[in-house]
């Protein structure tokens, strides 16, 4: 599951306020930010949020030694750019 600071990660790279997340997840923008201060979510909710970050282009990384974090997706090979 994506973490608070996954989110708040993920929408300063967009810059998206809580209110533009809120909005493409279909959530309140008081969820997102009980989420970002450290609350737990709901697991339909947490996909919905990684689904509006995904739909946008960003991929999350897991925890792999060097912490949690996110990035924007590589563009598909045969794309322009």
């Amino acid at each position: 599951m994506i973490t608070g600071d996954q989110i708040r990660m993920a929408r300063a790279a967009l810059r998206w306020g809580v209110r533009d997340l809120a909005a493409r997840a279909k959530v309140t923008a008081a969820t997102i930010t009980r989420i970002e201060s450290g609350k737990s979510g709901h697991a339909a909710t947490l996909i919905a949020i990684r689904l509006a970050f995904e739909e946008a282009g960003l991929i999350f990384i897991d925890e792999n030694g060097g912490g949690v974090g996110v990035r924007f997706a590589k563009p598909a090979s045969g794309t322009d750019v």
